[in-house]
């Protein structure tokens, strides 16, 4: 199955020159949406993960079935604001301004194996924000998975100087 054909591409949203990646249309597909996770979960099925993190939102949609699979607690990280409890947090840059996400601090035990999830490595701003969210909460980060990569924004490589195992499952060019 070839899930890069199956992934919808919007060009010019949010903004003119953008090619957005929207993977509601494999999400819907039963058949590429197991693909995705399992390709997501084999290559850390024996790495010892017991957290799975993943980024708001769509990273909760695939991160909860990563989970399941490898019978792993789920870890919610979420936009500030939005978690009851106490909570770290950790701000990061955005094209247009500054953004923050948090997580519980009782969310992993200090050296918990975690996995990081999220749909989409860009710049990779957000996800290296959720390293560094995870770690500060006591988390050995063990990987990171997505779905879509967009390499020549260099956010997976960014991801691996930190000493981060990444896998993802379709390379596009141009954003």
């Amino acid at each position: 199955m070839k899930l890069e054909e199956i992934i919808r591409t919007i060009p010019d949203y949010p903004k003119p020159g953008i090619m957005f990646r929207d993977i509601t249309t494999l999400l819907g597909d039963a058949q590429a949406f197991r693909e995705a996770v399992d390709q997501l979960t084999d290559p850390f099925r024996n790495a010892g993960i017991t957290k799975v993190a993943g980024i708001e939102a769509r990273g909760f949609i695939l991160g909860g079935a990563i989970a399941h699979q490898l019978k792993a607690g789920f870890v919610p990280l979420r936009k500030r604001g939005k978690l009851p409890g106490e909570t770290y947090a950790v701000e990061y840059a955005l094209e247009y301004g500054v953004d923050a996400m948090e997580i519980h601090r009782d969310a992993v035990i200090a050296g918990e194996r975690t996995m990081l999830i999220d749909d989409l490595i860009a710049t990779g701003g957000t996800a290296i924000a959720a390293v560094e969210l995870l770690r500060r909460a006591g988390a050995e980060v063990m990987a990171a998975g997505f779905v879509i990569d967009l390499p020549e924004l260099g956010g997976a490589e960014k991801l691996r100087q930190m000493d981060v195992p990444v896998s993802t499952l379709v390379a596009f060019s141009g954003h």
